[in-house]
């Protein structure tokens, strides 16, 4: 099992952290967005969107992480990232898409470099957009989550919130948005970087060297 992975892509860390907390041994490769080698024909040929991560089966490509969160936990069953009850399930999917279908595809690189090449942004533009969105979700997904028994989005264990919501805060600090106002969702954070399959996962853990 081979993952394509960037060590600063928030979907690449979710599938990280799902891979490490099921125990499945994978090779990473490394595929550096800032240099453009997701585009280069081989990488396409494997995502023909060229995006990260991929996860690459042997007879097959996945793409998308939620779907191979969603594959992982399929062919992987323990732990579970998902709860079985259907409208716990459904909950914990809203959670989720919050960060991954509503913050992260707004703040991404490549929308990012498109507010500069065709709206001409500045550096401190480009941070002010991504800050907005980061405030706008986090907003709207404590208040879903502030009633919810912890540690974890998860109640008692992580799951597929958890995993989307610390690579969300880590990029958050990156672009210093202050996190006070979001004091269910940080406590969550640390609850699930103190267990060993995320601290694995983290960017600093997984940085290319030399």
């Amino acid at each position: 099992m081979i993952l394509y992975d960037y060590w600063r892509s928030s979907a690449a860390y979710r599938v990280r952290i799902a891979l490490n907390l099921k125990g499945v041994a994978y090779e990473s490769v490394a595929i550096d967005l800032t240099q453009g080698a997701q585009r280069a024909p081989d990488y396409l040929a494997r995502n023909p969107q060229g995006l990260l991560p991929a996860l690459d089966l042997g007879d097959t490509v996945l793409t998308q992480s939620i779907a191979i969160l969603d594959y992982l936990d399929a062919t992987y069953p323990a732990p579970p990232l998902l709860p079985t009850d259907p409208l716990a399930r459904a909950q914990a999917f809203a959670q989720a898409l919050v960060i991954a279908a509503d913050i992260h595809p707004v703040d991404n690189l490549r929308v990012l470099n498109r507010l500069s090449a065709q709206f001409g942004a500045d550096q401190a533009a480009r941070n002010s957009w991504y800050a907005h969105w980061i405030v706008e979700g986090l907003n709207a997904l404590e208040a879903m989550t502030v009633d919810l028994p912890g540690p974890f989005l998860g109640g008692a264990a992580p799951n597929l919130a958890d995993i989307c919501l610390v690579p969300q805060l880590y990029n958050a600090r990156r672009f210093a948005v202050p996190l006070e106002a979001w004091p269910r969702l940080v406590a969550a954070e640390a609850a699930a970087t103190a267990l060993p399959a995320f601290a694995a996962a983290h960017p600093d853990r997984v940085k290319p060297t030399g």
